[in-house]
């Protein structure tokens, strides 16, 4: 036998000697996918909301520039369609803004709250699986001191 061999072989008695359980990385990921889910549903929603107010705005726009165009009987109802026009589309502006903050808002106040929730989730795992490991190290120990005894 190698001192290789012998190295494999102490290594793989002293890993045996200290189990490891996989079932804290298992919940840890299960709350990582959980977070990742709960994040992209924060921003499809955000998306979604953003995509009809973007619709809306470009749809009343479309109507106010249908007006605009049509044919007046007074050279000055032009001008006044023009500045009836922006005036409009001002007001829209300001309005359409404002629809997005709002937006904004929401997802900001959302992943917020999640990454709160799911800094005590992840501080709980770890809290538990640092436990257990303690548990498991304290008795492997003890049978490894007292089977040398």
């Amino acid at each position: 036998m190698t001192k290789a061999d012998d190295m494999n072989k102490m290594m793989q008695e002293m890993m045996a000697a200290f189990p490891y359980d996989a079932s804290s990385l298992q919940d840890a990921f299960k709350t990582s996918a959980a977070l990742g889910e709960k994040m992209s549903r924060v921003a499809i929603e955000a998306a979604e909301k953003s995509t009809e107010i973007s619709a809306r705005w470009t749809k009343d726009s479309l109507t106010k520039v249908s007006e605009m165009t049509k044919v007046k009987d007074d050279p000055q109802d032009y001008s006044k369609a023009m500045t009836d026009f922006a005036s409009a589309q001002a007001e829209m502006t300001a309005e359409t803004m404002a629809a997005f903050a709002e937006v904004a808002k929401k997802v900001q106040m959302e992943t917020v709250e999640l990454m709160l929730a799911a800094g005590k989730d992840f501080s709980e795992d770890a809290t538990a699986a640092v436990k257990k490991a303690t548990t498991e190290a304290t008795a492997a120990t003890k049978k490894a001191t007292s089977a040398a005894a």
